[in-house]
């Protein structure tokens, strides 16, 4: 789940942590799975305590609980070397697959659970959920999504916030290179991202506020403690926003990808355009009321569409085909991509993700065989978990025709 709290805050997240003497824009990745059980693809309703106990062993501070007690999320160390962040996304979902199978449980990486119902669900029992519970209500419980967080190193705290102002242009895109959640309480949605419509149910979510400084955005955060609405800025759950405590600006509105490549290559497009931002000040520097209504029209048009849709140009009001947007973008951030040395995981997009889909096309794609074999929706949907399931523990979207356990 995405809604960090004050406690989360207070313990050092390792992905958002960059190295003291580390180059600017090192990166770390957060990744949250859903618990399954491996016979039926069900949700584990309430997880042994000696399954986290022994993911704390081998894992440490990499490892942490959710609000709901189906999650589990881990953190990579800071890096600047995709290489050593794939190696440690690899290690984390083997071990993490390896502990929960002891246990009769497997993970699956995708922004839902294809037919976990609400009633299901069960809280974490920690004093920071019961007060996000508290608040939120049947929103917070709702609210059983997975996603992809990006945080990548900006140590001025005054450009931190810039950035932000300036990246929301390329939020859509980078939603839609992830989509992984087009099912819902065992029904197809019909969106390629029904966690991100789940999310927009959400306070303070969505595209960030125009802030264009670090001062208005501490005062905004300051005026919300003040009147005692939320008790830090770990409460903001935009798309993306400056990290509480530490130098890094996050990105929060992407799946969870069922593949490590497609999430490598798309913390690496944000890196590099991060970069981007950062050498050339008067990019996107100009957004007006207008353009951010399409940038957030476009949003829509990721979580409904994904990759098969069209994006709105701000500029001109053209709407072109996705892959026409990503290729411009590409184009956009090619030095940055070599500067950083990310040019393999730059080319993942345009030749991998763009040609083959999503997991969420794949998703729908299995569960449309297995009707059309005459199979029920709730045996189509566990053959989408099980998919899932294989997919997430091999790090790559394998083929499915009835794949050996």
């Amino acid at each position: 789940m995405t809604l960090e709290t004050a406690e989360d805050a207070e313990t050092e997240s390792p992905a958002s942590r960059p190295p003291a003497d580390g180059p600017t824009y090192s990166f770390g990745i957060e990744e949250e799975y859903f618990v399954v059980d491996r016979k039926h693809g069900g949700i584990a309703r309430e997880l042994p305590s000696g399954l986290f106990k022994a993911l704390a062993r081998r894992f440490g501070e990499h490892v942490m609980t959710e609000l709901l007690q189906c999650q589990v999320e881990i953190a990579t160390r800071p890096h600047v070397s995709v290489r050593e962040a794939r190696e440690d996304l690899v290690s984390y979902r083997r071990g993490i697959a390896e502990i929960a199978g002891e246990f009769g449980f497997g993970i699956i990486a995708a922004g839902t659970h294809p037919f976990a119902r609400r009633h299901q669900l069960q809280r974490t029992r920690k004093r920071r959920y019961e007060r996000v519970i508290a608040d939120l209500k049947l929103i917070g419980l709702s609210n059983a999504v997975s996603g992809l967080h990006v945080h990548v190193e900006v140590p001025d705290r005054q450009r931190r916030v810039e950035i932000m102002y300036r990246m929301i242009r390329y939020l859509p895109v980078l939603l839609a290179l992830s989509t992984s959640s087009p099912f819902w309480e065992g029904e197809d949605s019909g969106l390629k991202s029904y966690r991100t419509a789940l999310n927009r149910m959400l306070p303070r979510s969505g595209l960030p506020e125009p802030f264009r400084s670090m001062d208005e955005y501490e005062a905004y955060v300051a005026t919300l403690v003040q009147g005692g609405i939320i008790p830090d800025a770990s409460y903001v759950w935009w798309y993306l926003r400056p990290s509480l405590r530490h130098p890094t600006l996050e990105l929060r509105v992407s799946d969870c990808c069922t593949c490590v490549d497609d999430t490598l290559a798309i913390a690496s497009l944000y890196r590099c355009l991060v970069r981007h931002l950062c050498l050339n000040d008067q990019s996107e520097n100009g957004l007006s009321s207008t353009d951010r209504a399409l940038i957030d029209e476009n949003l829509w048009r990721a979580l409904r569409y994904g990759s098969d849709g069209t994006f709105l140009e701000p500029e001109s009001g053209e709407a072109k085909p996705f892959r026409q947007e990503v290729s411009s973008m590409l184009d956009l951030v090619a030095a940055d991509a070599a500067a950083l040395g990310c040019e393999n995981e730059i080319r993942h997009i345009q030749e991998v993700i763009c040609a083959r889909g999503t997991s969420a096309h794949r998703q729908s794609a299995i569960y449309k065989a297995a009707r059309t074999a005459g199979r029920s929706r709730l045996a189509a949907l566990r053959d989408v978990v099980r998919w899932l399931r294989l997919s997430t523990e091999a790090g790559t979207l394998i083929d499915f025709d009835d794949p050996p356990d």
